[in-house]
């Protein structure tokens, strides 16, 4: 049987969230620890940490709120969205994109060939927002049961990673998902419609989501965007 880290309780996370050091990126030990509300975050060179915050942050499929541009932008329907056309593509833009106030990226190489792994096992997944054909944004993350983990997103044309994010919602709500998990707050999540639950709840919800059958496979959209 392959091994894979055992996780202390989500209860015993410090104030932070952080609640262990050490274990592997292997897929068993990623699958483990997001069905136990636990995910990797660290640096390079540090060994790998482990968080589960209190509270956390989610986004409800039917509470994503837009902008009146954006709404517009979607209607004027001038990008093509794809899900799981070019994963890694979406994994580097993410890691390699400078964002403000953050020095370095938490995706580090050996993050994505863990996740790449984890796509070509049928549990990660991505959407790509493409403008006048070239990449113009998207998101990844990781599927179980009914709730997608939301990982990060990156966009080189405006509102390209939020069009990415309103297709993910409108194709799990064709799902009956329960949640997409946003992990820690941000204000751009919070804009978007995120909330935070405390991190009782958010296991209560994730058992249920965790009840039912995985996805897995490449994702196809409900009608093509093009």
């Amino acid at each position: 049987m392959p091994y894979h880290y055992v996780f202390p309780e989500p209860e015993m996370a410090d104030k932070d969230g952080f609640i262990a050091a050490g274990g592997d990126l292997s897929v068993e030990s990623l699958i483990s620890a997001y069905s136990s509300g636990i995910f990797p975050w660290y640096s390079e060179g540090s060994p790998i940490l482990w968080w589960s915050p209190d509270p956390r942050l989610v986004l409800y499929p039917d509470k994503l709120k837009l902008s009146s541009s954006l709404k517009h932008t979607i209607r004027r329907r001038r990008f093509t969205v794809l899900f799981d056309n070019d994963f890694t593509a979406v994994i580097n833009n993410c890691a390699s994109i400078k964002r403000k106030s953050q020095e370095g990226t938490w995706i580090t190489g050996d993050m994505q060939q863990a996740y790449i792994r984890l796509h070509h096992q049928g549990y990660a997944h991505s959407v790509e927002t493409y403008f006048e054909g070239k990449l113009a944004g998207g998101l990844y993350g990781v599927s179980l049961g009914k709730a997608f983990f939301g990982e990060s997103m990156f966009h080189r044309v405006s509102d390209a990673s939020k069009i990415a994010l309103y297709y993910l919602v409108e194709q799990i709500k064709q799902w009956d998902f329960h949640f997409i998990d946003a992990q820690q707050s941000t204000n751009h999540l919070r804009r978007l419609g995120a909330e935070e639950i405390p991190r009782k709840e958010f296991l209560l919800q994730l058992r249920r989501a965790l009840e039912y059958p995985t996805r897995r496979g490449k994702w196809k959209m409900k009608e093509d965007n093009r």
